[in-house]
C-alpha cells in the first residue's frame, strides 16, 4: 500500500515537472506572465520552469526578419507614374517592448513600410528612383525606424529592389539614349576631322615648300591602288587642263545657241511669209524694191530700176 501511494506521488511530481519544464532556443528569449502580468526580467536560452497553470511563457525571435514588402505604386515629383518594391531587413531589440506595445508587429512593420515607401515615392524624382538609390534607402530607412523605436524593433536596412515604368516611358528613355549615343558619336567624328584637316594643312604646307614630295605621294597612291588588284585605273590629270576644256566648251555652246537663235528666226519669217494670201504676196515688192534708189549705190541703183532707166525724185524733176 505504501509503495503504490508512493509510486503516484512520483508520477504526479513527475507530470507536474514536465508540464513546468520549458526550454529556450539560442537566439530566442523567453517574457513570464503570471496572471496576465509580465514578470520582471527576460528568460535566456536553455531550460527554464514555469508554475503549472499559473505562469504562461512567451517566445520572442530575435533573428533578422526578412520582411518584403509588395510593390507600390505611385507617381513622382516629376508626374511618371511608377512601381515600385522594397524589402526591409528588422530584428527584436527589446522583446518586452515587442509584446506588450504593437498586438503583431510583423504586421505592423509591413504596414508602416508599405506607407514610407508611397511617400517616398512622391518625394523623389524619376531619376533619383533610378540612379540614386543609396540616398532614398537611408530615407526609407530614417522614415521606418522612427515608429520602430517604440516598438523595440531595430531596422538593419531598407533596399528598393526594382522599378516598374510604363511602356511609354520606356520607348522615350531609349530615344533619349539613343539621341545621345549618336551626338557623342557625331562629336567624336567632328573632332576627328578637325584634328585630320590640321594634319592635312600641315602636309599641304610642307608639300607647297617642295613640290617634289607632291609627285612622289602620288606615285605612292598609285602603288596603293594597284596593290588592291583590282580593275581601277589612277591616272593624275592636271586640273589647269580641265579649265581650258570646261572654257572652250562653253565657247563652242555660245556660238551654236546663237546660230540656232538666227536660224530660228529666218525660219518664222518664211512661215509669216507662205501664211498670207497669194494676191499679198504678188503685192509685196522684193527686197530691193523696197529700199530707195537714194540709199543704194549707184551700181545697185541702176540694177534696181527695170530696162536700165534711172527713177529720180521729184526734187530732181526740173
Amino acid at each position: 500500500m505504501f509503495f503504490e501511494i508512493l509510486g503516484g506521488l512520483v508520477a504526479i511530481g513527475g507530470l507536474g515537472l514536465a508540464m513546468s519544464a520549458r526550454v529556450i532556443k539560442q537566439f530566442e528569449q523567453g517574457l513570464v506572465f503570471r496572471f496576465g502580468k509580465l514578470q520582471q526580467g527576460v528568460r535566456g536560452p536553455g531550460l527554464t520552469m514555469l508554475i503549472p497553470g499559473v505562469d504562461q511563457l512567451r517566445k520572442v525571435n530575435l533573428q533578422i526578419v526578412t520582411l518584403p514588402v509588395p510593390a507600390q505604386d505611385g507617381i513622382t515629383r516629376d508626374n511618371v507614374t511608377v512601381r515600385v518594391d522594397a524589402v526591409v531587413y528588422f530584428k527584436v531589440q527589446d522583446a518586452a517592448k515587442a509584446v506588450i506595445n504593437v498586438e503583431d508587429y510583423r504586421f505592423a512593420m509591413l504596414q508602416v513600410a508599405q506607407t514610407s515607401l508611397r511617400s517616398i515615392i512622391g518625394k523623389s524624382e524619376l531619376d533619383d528612383l533610378l540612379s540614386n538609390r543609396e540616398h532614398l534607402n537611408q530615407g526609407l530607412e530614417l522614415m521606418i525606424d522612427t515608429p520602430a523605436l517604440a516598438w523595440g524593433i531595430d531596422i538593419d536596412r531598407v533596399e528598393i529592389k526594382d522599378v516598374a515604368l510604363p511602356e511609354s516611358m520606356k520607348r522615350s528613355m531609349s530615344r533619349q539614349a539613343e539621341a545621345e549615343r549618336e551626338r557623342r558619336a557625331r562629336i567624336i567624328t567632328a573632332d576627328g576631322e578637325l584634328q585630320a584637316s590640321k594634319k592635312l594643312s600641315e602636309a599641304a604646307g610642307t608639300m607647297e615648300a617642295t613640290p617634289g614630295a607632291l609627285q612622289l605621294r602620288l606615285l605612292q597612291t598609285i602603288v596603293e591602288v594597284a596593290a588592291e588588284k583590282n580593275s581601277t585605273l589612277v591616272l593624275p590629270f592636271p586640273v589647269e587642263l580641265l579649265r581650258f576644256l570646261e572654257k572652250n566648251t562653253n565657247l563652242e555652246l555660245t556660238k551654236s545657241q546663237e546660230g540656232e537663235s538666227a536660224g530660228s528666226s529666218k525660219a518664222v519669217r518664211q512661215d509669216s511669209t507662205q501664211a498670207l494670201p497669194q494676191d499679198s504676196r504678188q503685192a509685196l515688192p522684193d527686197d530691193s524694191a523696197q529700199v530707195p534708189p537714194q540709199a543704194l549705190p549707184r551700181d545697185a541703183a541702176e540694177e534696181a530700176v527695170p530696162n536700165g532707166t534711172a527713177q529720180t525724185s521729184p526734187q530732181d524733176r526740173p
